[in-house]
């Protein structure tokens, strides 16, 4: 399994940038891009930093495939 998430479709829809949401919790653009690229798996406690900033359920936005 591995771990996907639909982190740049739910962030166009709400109206953000990658900057935008990074500065929001608390980490760059460079790892929100590497985020929805898989390149990198947030913690537990940023992806719900992300999921909480975004108003979506974390279990909906980071999933498993």
């Amino acid at each position: 399994m591995e771990l996907k998430n639909n982190l740049k479709e739910v962030r166009q829809q709400k109206g953000l940038t990658q900057e935008e949401l990074g500065t929001n919790v608390g980490v760059s653009r460079q790892t929100i891009i590497s985020i929805e690229r898989y390149r990198y798996k947030p913690s537990l406690e940023l992806a719900m930093k992300i999921a909480r900033k975004l108003e979506i359920n974390t279990e909906k936005l980071f999933y498993f495939e």
